[in-house]
């Protein structure tokens, strides 16, 4: 499974349980598993008492250190994530629309005073920062800050925009989601939780692989995707069939 083989890697540092080898004595040696078994097994052998989240981890034929094959995108999952996002709006001709939206933080000049002072911190005040397009020559003055975070925004993961409400509200569904390959060529992202049906998980990863194999990078040579697995948070990583 090459790189994104193993545990899933938020649990991959901690011991393993005896409930742990248990589930993954279950796993049949060698086999690949189709998405929708691979939902079903993590469904029916939970771990963890919350609602663990469901995780696709793909590693890439790409040269993560050349630009030009650098994958980055924004995607919409029909079914959401289950986890909710606070946005933040840097606007001057949006407020109405971001106030009807609920977004957590809404502001011009003065928000992003407050982001280059230290008095709202990206990532502990918000997840996403969303801006209108006359804001983004101002947002200079906190690039440094923000890029630190990978939470500038861009038109290429459509965080500049004038659509204000609707963004806001798929954002804080968890519906809009944006990703990029790590320096190991390597994708990982969140597709719902383990109280999802198998039928909502699914429609997620379809979204999710679909877009990822129409956006392979003009210059590659060979397979974007090289390989595929599933987990749960607490869980095994499962190898997919695709």
């Amino acid at each position: 499974m090459g790189a994104v083989s193993g545990v899933c890697t938020t649990y991959n540092t901690m011991s393993k349980g005896k409930n742990y080898e248990k589930v993954t004595a279950k796993m049949e040696a060698g086999k690949m598993y189709t998405p929708e078994e691979a939902f079903a097994f993590i469904k029916e052998n939970k771990l963890a008492k919350f609602d663990e989240a469901v995780e696709v981890h793909m590693h890439l034929g790409i040269n993560a250190k050349k630009s030009d094959e650098m994958i980055r995108m924004t995607l919409v999952l029909p079914e959401g994530t289950g986890r909710t996002q606070r946005v933040a709006v840097i606007t001057a001709s949006k407020e109405k629309e971001a106030e009807e939206a609920k977004a957590d933080l809404i502001g011009g000049e003065e928000l992003i005073a407050d982001i280059k002072n230290g008095k709202v911190i990206p990532g502990q005040a918000f997840d996403v920062l969303l801006a209108t397009p006359e804001m983004m020559p101002k947002l200079a003055l906190v690039a440094k800050i923000l890029g630190q975070k990978g939470m500038m925004p861009s038109p290429k993961t459509e965080t500049v925009t004038v659509k204000i409400k609707e963004t806001v509200e798929m954002l804080k569904k968890g519906k809009k989601v944006s990703f990029k390959n790590d320096d190991t060529a390597n994708i990982h992202q969140m597709i719902g939780k383990s109280s999802f049906t198998v039928e909502a998980l699914l429609a997620n990863y379809t979204v999710l692989k679909e877009t990822l194999d129409r956006s392979k990078p003009e210059n590659m040579k060979g397979k974007l995707i090289k390989s595929i697995s599933i987990c749960s948070t607490m869980g095994p990583s499962l190898p997919i069939k695709f």
